[in-house]
């Protein structure tokens, strides 16, 4: 594969920083590439990580705002653990070669992300769960005793973001309805990037030029396996927040889960929520029910027949 990209080098000899990448197809890949033997070797772990039931939630629309904040907010600490160990260990010969921070480093966006969804204090209000500590964990023991198993989690994560994330970014737009400029979303956006397939390749490319032995490949394999659980037991953990909100809402007698349907403040989507946060005695949900049913026809008609009603009992009263 002839690979060229177009930036000044780094110190450190691997080159980086806003690229324009150039990748010719490659049709002489191995079965024994390291990007091969990944791929062959997590497909099954793929194929489950994808059929979450939160991933296929996430993928027909049926996420809420909550479910989000706190996905990001697992991501932060993740992509946090994984890049201060990358960091560390940049000079590496097997970590050196696919060092693309300016092109591949979110922990910056996430931050963004979270200050847009939690405010300006942010950092006091998002903590560590326990779905994401081991995954944090298992990132900072190998950065410190094994950092070839970096190429695991890096290969997992960046690739993934580069590839299936931009569909959730859709997904979650939409759903959401966040801003069309971006705002909440900065983590799928990779403005170092011209061509997510040309840089897929590089990286892949770079990998494969890993001077390894097959037993060494394997273990990066079996690594990133583990990654995948790991991801899945973040998916776990934000399913079981989102049959918690459900669950809340059915016990309150509102007869469907809200979370499936509100999105924000569109409350004529779910009269249920509405009432229930009016009844809890928050003046703002009260005056949106108020103003619901008073645009709804079936209420008019009957906010029409009160009055008449109420009008001819006060002039029988008067008379």
């Amino acid at each position: 594969m002839d690979n060229n990209l177009t930036s000044e080098p780094k110190a450190n000899g691997v080159k980086k920083g806003g690229a324009r990448i150039i990748v010719d197809d490659d049709d002489d890949l191995s079965p024994t590439d390291l990007s091969e033997m990944l791929a062959e070797g997590t497909k099954e772990a793929h194929d489950r990580a994808e059929n979450c039931q939160f991933v296929k939630d996430f993928l027909r629309g049926r996420i809420i705002r909550e479910l989000f904040k706190r996905g990001t907010a697992a991501l932060y600490f993740v992509y946090s653990a994984m890049e201060e160990e990358i960091e560390k260990n940049k000079d590496h010969p097997h970590i050196a070669p696919i060092y693309f921070p300016t092109e591949l480093h979110r922990r910056e966006a996430l931050a963004r992300d979270l200050e847009y969804f939690y405010g300006e204090d942010w950092e006091s209000q998002v903590s560590l769960s326990a779905g994401t500590k081991p995954y944090v964990d298992r990132i900072h023991e190998v950065g410190q005793k094994d950092p070839v198993l970096l190429v695991a989690h890096s290969y997992t994560r960046y690739m993934g973001d580069l590839s299936g994330g931009q569909i959730l970014k859709k997904v979650a737009q939409r759903a959401l309805k966040l801003p069309a400029t971006g705002e909440g979303l900065n983590f799928y956006q990779f403005e170092g990037i011209s061509s997510h397939r040309g840089f897929k390749q590089l990286y892949r490319s770079r990998m494969n030029e890993l001077e390894l032995d097959t037993e060494t490949k394997q273990r990066i394999v079996d690594e990133s396996n583990r990654a995948f659980g790991f991801n899945m037991m973040v998916f776990s953990e934000l399913e079981e927040v989102g049959n918690a909100v459900k669950e809340e809402v059915q016990e309150e007698g509102f007869g469907h889960g809200h979370a499936e349907v509100v999105q924000e403040d569109d409350f004529n989507k779910c009269p249920y929520y509405a009432a229930k946060m009016a009844a809890s005695g928050n003046p703002t949900y009260a005056l949106q029910l108020a103003k619901m049913f008073v645009g709804h026809v079936p209420c008019q008609v009957a906010l029409a027949a009160w009055v008449a009603l109420f009008a001819g009992f006060t002039a029988w009263y008067l008379l």
